[in-house]
């Protein structure tokens, strides 16, 4: 069995411990499609068998959040399970619709220390834990919605997220804050969408189980976006290019009405790509 699972990742559980709790239950090789910090909750991605072999395709895919800001005070992880340092003052709300434009787009965002990027080798949170202060290479990222939805709290706004790969929240609370002359951070995060997977096809993860995750399981096919090619040539399962009159691009490989993986089209010449059944 190949396909896809769409968690609802609870709060407090880490997406490494989401995808090994799956991988018992299922005796599958599994792998999430993009990790979402323990604080926070929402659509995590679980690719079962070789669906798996499809990381890279979801990497560049947007994703989607409601987050909480509180200002007034900051954290060394800038989020809720940080420790907390208070200070600085609470913008009102039309500040801070006046400070989005300027993270809105693409910008350089400097990641959290606390965080997987590395520093000579070295991931941010390993130094971070070690008391070692480091500076982690700012990185472009693009911000592609951000839109505040109201006040949570006397110091806390919700806001709407949509971005792209490779943007932290918590770097966005903080640089937000940083343009309202204060400090801020993550208290809430939920994704709600991660490129095609939304709230919609969620399943809590408490109903995962020997018996029902083949339920919920979606095929593969279904979440890739690419035009369908029926392949009966033998050469193309056994790793020969051959010609072919269709427009260049990937294609759905289907045998005989059975999902194969993908082929690519390149000035007309098909090459198999990734067998994902």
């Amino acid at each position: 069995m190949t396909g896809f699972l769409n968690i609802d990742k609870p709060e407090g559980k880490s997406s490494a411990y989401v995808v090994n709790i799956i991988k018992h239950v299922t005796k599958q090789p599994c792998g999430h499609l993009g990790t979402l910090d323990p604080f926070a909750s929402g659509v995590l991605p679980v690719a079962i068998g070789n669906a798996a072999r499809l990381f890279d395709y979801f990497l560049t895919k947007k994703k989607t959040y409601t987050a909480r800001f509180q200002f007034g005070a900051t954290t060394d992880t800038l989020d809720s399970e940080g420790a907390l340092s208070v200070g600085g003052r609470i913008p009102s709300a039309g500040e801070i619709e006046a400070a989005l434009p300027s993270l809105t787009g693409t910008y350089a965002q400097t990641p959290p220390l606390y965080s997987a990027k590395s520093v000579n080798g070295r991931r941010g949170y390993e130094l971070a834990r070690r008391g070692e202060t480091a500076v982690l290479q700012s990185k472009e990222v693009t911000v592609e919605r951000f839109a505040l939805l109201g006040q949570t709290a006397p110091d806390e706004f919700e806001f709407s997220i949509t971005c792209g790969a490779g943007t932290y929240i918590r770097a966005l609370a903080r640089d937000l804050a940083e343009a309202l002359g204060t400090q801020g951070y993550c208290s809430f995060l939920r994704r709600t969408a991660s490129g095609i997977f939304t709230e919609e096809t969620l399943i809590p993860l408490s109903a995962v189980t020997p018996e029902t995750w083949q339920n919920y399981l979606i095929p593969t096919d279904m979440v890739l976006p690419f035009a369908v090619m029926d392949v009966n040539d033998g050469r193309f399962y056994n790793g020969v290019p051959y010609e072919v009159e269709v427009a260049d691009g990937t294609y759905k490989i289907y045998r005989e009405g059975v999902f194969y993986g993908t082929g690519v089209v390149e000035n007309g010449i098909l090459r198999a790509g990734k067998k994902l059944c």
